[in-house]
């Protein structure tokens, strides 16, 4: 099972990343803008959006992304069955590496669900 401290890992990637954004202000601005533009309400809800965003995070083994979608899911009210039925599919589409991240996502998820 994952050792991530997904918590620590999104504070540690901001901590990390902010001088880069001292030095690179307009590129960073530039993905923050893509983000909010690709993950607003529309006709895809913006719950159906994180999860989208969460499975291709776990596809492509991505432990910061899966820390940041999950914070975001729990904050849209995204259910854990939601989140199973999602995971169900990752694993379908990504095999056994899919697999692995899944248990992360999960571990993410009981982390960061809200007391």
């Amino acid at each position: 099972m994952s050792t991530f401290d997904h918590v620590g890992l999104i504070k540690d990637i901001n901590t990390n990343l902010a001088p880069l954004r001292k030095t690179q202000p307009e590129a960073l601005q530039a993905f923050g803008q893509l983000a909010t533009a690709a993950m607003k309400e529309g006709t895809i809800s913006a719950k159906n959006k994180e999860l989208i965003a969460l499975a291709i995070g776990i596809t492509q083994h991505c432990s910061g992304c899966i820390g940041f979608h999950v914070k975001a899911l729990h904050k849209l009210q995204c259910s854990r069955t939601e989140l199973d039925e999602m995971l169900a599919v990752c694993v379908y589409m990504g095999g056994g590496p899919a697999l692995m991240y899944t248990a992360e996502a999960i571990k993410a998820w009981d982390e960061m669900a809200p007391q």
